[in-house]
C-alpha cells in the first residue's frame, strides 16, 4: 500500500467499497425480485457476456441494468490523526438504472416497482449499502417486434443516490520548518504537533 510520505498517487487503502460491477447489479436485482414478486431468474442483467434465449411472449420478465453514473464535483475530505493519520473522502453519485418490463403483465410490475420503492420498509437494504432511492422517471409503453409478433414491454428509469467513502494513507505532518518574512525581520518558526 502507499502513503503520503512518497509523494505520486494514492490509491485507496482498501478495495472493497463501494460495491461495483456485478454486486452492485446483485442489489438491484434483489430489490426488483423482492418488491416485485417476479422470480429471480426473470430479473436478468440487461447486458450478458452469453446472451439468453428470451422469454416467450405470455412470460412475465424484467431486464435490468445501469446506465449512467454521476459523481457529485467533489468530495468532502477529512483528516483523521489517529495513530500514523489517514484521510476519508465522502462523496455521493447518482445511478440511473433502466427496467425493462415484459410479458402481460409488464405494466403492472413495472407500476408496482415504482410504487414499491415508496416504502420505506423495502429501502432498507438500499440503506445498508449506503443508498437511496430518488427519483422514479414515466412508466413508458416501448413494446419490441419479434418473430412478427409483438411482445408489450414498458419501461422506467429510476434514479438512486449513494454515498462512497473511501480511506486513503494521507500521514500526520510530524513537523514543519517555516519562516516569515515581513518587511522588517525574518523570523524561523517551527510547527510541531
Amino acid at each position: 500500500m502507499n502513503d503520503s510520505s512518497t509523494g505520486g498517487y494514492l490509491s485507496p487503502a482498501a478495495v472493497s467499497p463501494p460495491l461495483e460491477d456485478a454486486e452492485l447489479d446483485a442489489v438491484f436485482q434483489q430489490m426488483v425480485v423482492g418488491i416485485t414478486g417476479l422470480p429471480g431468474n426473470m430479473v436478468r442483467p440487461r447486458w450478458q457476456p452469453t446472451v439468453p434465449k428470451q422469454p416467450e411472449p405470455s412470460v412475465n420478465w424484467c431486464a435490468l441494468g445501469i446506465t449512467v453514473q454521476t459523481s457529485d464535483a467533489g468530495p468532502a475530505i477529512s483528516h483523521d490523526p489517529a495513530g500514523e493519520g489517514s484521510d476519508t473522502s465522502v462523496r455521493h453519485q447518482e445511478i440511473d438504472v433502466l427496467a425493462s418490463f415484459y410479458g402481460p403483465n409488464a405494466k403492472q410490475y413495472a407500476q408496482q416497482l415504482v410504487d414499491g420503492l415508496g416504502i420505506p420498509q423495502n429501502l432498507e437494504q438500499l440503506k445498508a449499502n449506503d443508498m437511496q432511492s430518488v427519483a422514479e422517471g414515466s412508466i413508458r409503453g416501448a413494446p419490441d417486434l419479434l418473430s412478427e409478433q409483438w411482445v408489450r414491454r414498458y419501461d422506467v428509469v429510476l434514479s438512486f443516490r449513494r454515498k462512497i467513502t473511501r480511506t486513503y494513507a494521507v500521514l500526520n505532518v510530524k513537523s514543519a520548518g517555516v519562516e516569515v518574512q515581513t518587511p522588517t525581520t525574518t523570523a524561523p518558526v517551527s510547527v510541531t504537533p
